[in-house]
């Protein structure tokens, strides 16, 4: 069995000083549901031991705030490709990762990792409560999460997901 973790970046800063798209930075709000939700990733199903991340400066200090919370350092690769991928570009790039990682985080962007979290699943083994939010929005800094009956990688993927959580910060928010 292999289990895939999708996140999008935690929301970023639309600040006028930032040169271009690639090289926005996160917000304090991004911030705080980053860290919010490294702890939910460690927490609910457990660290990767290899993460999948986007070069953009939003997705790596995403990955800077989530990777301390867990218990084991994963392997890391940055990947340039994976900045506004479409689907079929982040299934190469996790076809390609080594198969002895049993557990890849993918952190990248919208909308290709909305439309690949919807490729993936498989309706007959996801929870449906999650798929149907799934279905509506993939908002910043949101996780989610599948199990496949797979050995290796780079075997066909789409429709083969169990979708075991979806969670958004919001999901997280304690009310006062």
């Amino acid at each position: 069995m292999k289990r895939l973790s999708l996140l999008r970046h935690a929301k970023s800063s639309w600040d006028d000083n930032v040169k271009g798209d690639f090289d926005r930075p996160l917000n304090k709000r991004g911030c705080e549901a980053a860290v919010l939700m490294g702890a939910f990733l460690e927490e609910s199903v457990g660290a990767p031991d290899c993460v999948l991340c986007s070069s953009a400066v939003r997705t790596r200090e995403t990955l800077d705030l989530i990777a301390p919370v867990f218990a084991a350092r994963p392997h890391i690769e940055y990947s340039r490709g994976l900045y506004l991928a479409s689907p079929h570009d982040i299934l190469k790039a996790i076809g390609a990762a080594p198969q002895q990682y049993a557990h890849i985080l993918v952190i990248a962007h919208n909308p290709g990792l909305h439309m690949l979290a919807l490729e993936l699943a498989d309706p007959a083994r996801s929870s449906t409560p999650d798929l149907g939010r799934l279905g509506e929005k993939f908002p910043t800094a949101a996780l989610a999460h599948f199990e496949f009956d797979i050995d290796a990688w780079d075997a066909p993927l789409r429709r083969r997901g169990a979708l075991r959580l979806f969670a958004t910060p919001k999901d997280m928010a304690v009310e006062g």
